[in-house]
């Protein structure tokens, strides 16, 4: 009977400290919402742009616990590093791409690396994130962003992402914890 009480405040703490919110709404599809501009943004492209649409094909698919699909994304996301114009970037922006670039490209490369590994690829997505929220800041999303927090990955150390939906869809979680997490910035 002890072991069954302390079960059930174990998960009712969990529930509490991801501010479920109440959502059981399915993950989008990693093809869904990815990229998606409302028409003003939509005419003016943003120079990260493809480095942005990249990023969020990740972040769906380890969403939706698909590891395969964030190991392909990944290779695309690399290819955006590599084909990456900076002559649209002013001096300040060329110089938080190049600080970012490397060390970006080679997490998204460790992603890619491991299909069938998706502690790993999420281990590589949280610095991922880190490395692409600086490029957003910097030049822009051309779209609306948020920046959610997970308070629980990595041991209750926390890691961040960047979502093109303010409904919280976990992408260190997963499809186990879905809704854990919430929105501590809204970008454009």
């Amino acid at each position: 009977m002890k072991i069954f009480i302390l079960s059930l405040s174990l998960v009712s703490i969990l529930f509490v400290a991801c501010n479920n919110n109440g959502s059981n709404k399915e993950a989008s599809d990693s093809a869904g919402t990815v990229g998606t501009m409302d028409q003003e943004s939509t005419d003016k492209k943003m120079p990260a742009n493809e480095i942005l649409t990249g990023y969020l094909k990740v972040k769906n698919a380890l969403t939706n616990d698909k590891d395969s699909e964030a190991a392909e994304a990944a290779s695309e996301l690399v290819k955006a590093f590599e084909t990456m114009d900076k002559a649209a970037l002013t001096a300040e922006q060329i110089k938080v791409y190049n600080d970012v670039e490397a060390d970006a490209r080679e997490h998204a490369e460790h992603i890619a690396s491991n299909a069938g590994n998706i502690v790993h690829q999420r281990e590589h997505f949280d610095t991922l994130s880190q490395e692409v929220y600086e490029l957003v800041k910097a030049t822009g999303a051309g779209q609306k962003l948020y920046y959610t927090n997970c308070p629980m990955y990595n041991n209750n150390k926390g890691a961040n992402w960047l979502s093109e939906t303010k409904e919280v869809s976990n992408p260190y979680l997963g499809q186990a914890m879905l809704t854990c997490g919430s929105v501590t910035e809204e970008l454009n």
